[in-house]
């Protein structure tokens, strides 16, 4: 049960549909060993009760450079954007956790409905006249990466070269050369923001990072490029595939569409289902046994790198009864799409509200909206990190 499981992460088959490799963890061996496509071997978590243990596990580290957990030059690369807060243990992840949380209130997430709700509205106002778009190309990913851009301060009009960098650093190892290029670009665009901010300041959460490391000298310089790169990346990512993959599970099946056009009081049921079912996170980040321990029976030396398959854990049927079928009104969906513990997603609720504002939006101006193509001829991105759809073609 413990052996190394030959996984080839690559094979589009398995990009496209990972559900049957995980259902089948989940019966013969929940806790296995796979090789990673970037060569590291680590253990892959997929049960339900597993996953919500050892992603609130303080012996499972996040704080991979201070474990090893890169190679000396890997470290050079990565090391101006590995420490925010969701790579760093107590009490750095307790401190830098704080500093941005007062941005991400519910009073101040429902503060932007306005501003949200009339980006939604310039984005399908320029679908007027088109009778066939990529919706991902055309909304899901402009929706979010304006909010965050706004909120954060940093110019629109570079979104889509941050768009290219963003999905090479998320596919990971997958990206190829590009990978190294793309977090060099990051890191040099990021200094620049921030060097900008020193200078001229702003009314924005970027200037007030800033401000923050300049008067109590609370952030260092790594600290504080480290938090942007994760709000810009984290920030829209999520909501990118939460919308677009709820979007094709409602048009995937007709009578879905229309439940939720006749039935709106559905729709926060039916994201949390979105986000259980086909959730946009496929696996956690990494995290590093400082001890031995045991997970379902499987020890885990120290030292052991550990990734918890969200995907996986939403479909586990000792969990969630009929856990392989859509049902917009699931009750007591205790999903783990944004994580579980301390380092559950700050952005949670602001990924939600896009989400609803989404889809309220697509069901009143395109009531007759449909896929373009088959599901079976659709593409998703590689990696193991996300979940998400290359491109959703729609027509109305």
């Amino acid at each position: 049960m413990t052996q190394d499981l030959q996984i080839d992460f690559t094979d589009p088959a398995f990009q496209n549909d990972p559900h049957p490799v995980y259902a089948q963890m989940r019966r013969t061996g929940p806790v296995r060993r796979v090789r990673l496509p970037n060569g590291m071997h680590a253990w892959l978590v997929t049960r339900y009760d597993d996953a919500r243990r050892a992603l609130a596990d303080p012996r499972l580290s996040k704080s991979l450079l201070a474990v090893g957990g890169a190679s000396g030059g890997q470290l050079n690369l990565i090391a101006p954007i590995s420490r925010h807060m969701l790579a760093v243990d107590p009490p750095d992840h307790t401190r830098l956790r704080r500093l941005v949380s007062a941005a991400f209130t519910a009073r101040r997430i429902e503060a932007l409905r306005p501003r949200i709700e009339e980006i939604t509205t310039e984005l399908l106002d320029a679908l007027d006249g088109r009778d066939e778009v990529d919706l991902i190309d055309t909304f899901a990913f402009p929706l979010p990466i304006q909010v965050i851009c706004e909120l954060l301060g940093v110019p629109a009009a570079d979104r889509d070269a941050f768009r290219e960098w963003s999905n090479d650093i998320v596919a990971g190892s997958l990206a190829g050369e590009r990978l190294a290029s793309s977090i060099q670009a990051m890191v040099g665009y990021i200094g620049s923001l921030i060097a900008d901010r020193a200078e001229h300041g702003g009314d924005d959460l970027l200037s007030g990072l800033v401000q923050v490391r300049d008067e109590g000298d609370r952030l260092s310089g790594e600290e504080l490029s480290s938090m942007v790169f994760l709000l810009l990346i984290a920030g829209h990512e999520t909501t990118v595939n939460l919308i677009g993959n709820g979007t094709w599970l409602l048009l995937a099946d007709r009578e879905r569409w229309e439940r939720l056009r006749a039935d709106r009081a559905l729709l926060p049921s039916a994201i949390e289902e979105f986000l259980r079912y086909e959730g946009p996170v496929e696996t956690s980040t990494f995290r590093i046994a400082t001890e031995s321990l045991e997970i379902d029976g499987v020890t885990i030396a120290a030292g052991d790198p550990v990734v918890v398959v969200l995907l996986s854990a939403n479909r586990d049927e000792d969990r969630f009864p009929a856990a392989g079928e859509v049902h917009l009104d699931r009750p007591h969906n205790t999903h783990l799409a944004f994580g579980h513990g301390i380092h559950y997603c700050l952005g949670a609720p602001l990924a939600r509200l896009e989400a609803q504002i989404a889809f309220t939006a697509l069901l009143d101006r395109f009531p007759g909206l449909r896929l373009a193509t088959s599901s079976d001829e659709l593409a998703w991105r590689p990696g193991i990190l996300l979940r998400g759809l290359r491109e959703l073609p729609v027509r109305w």
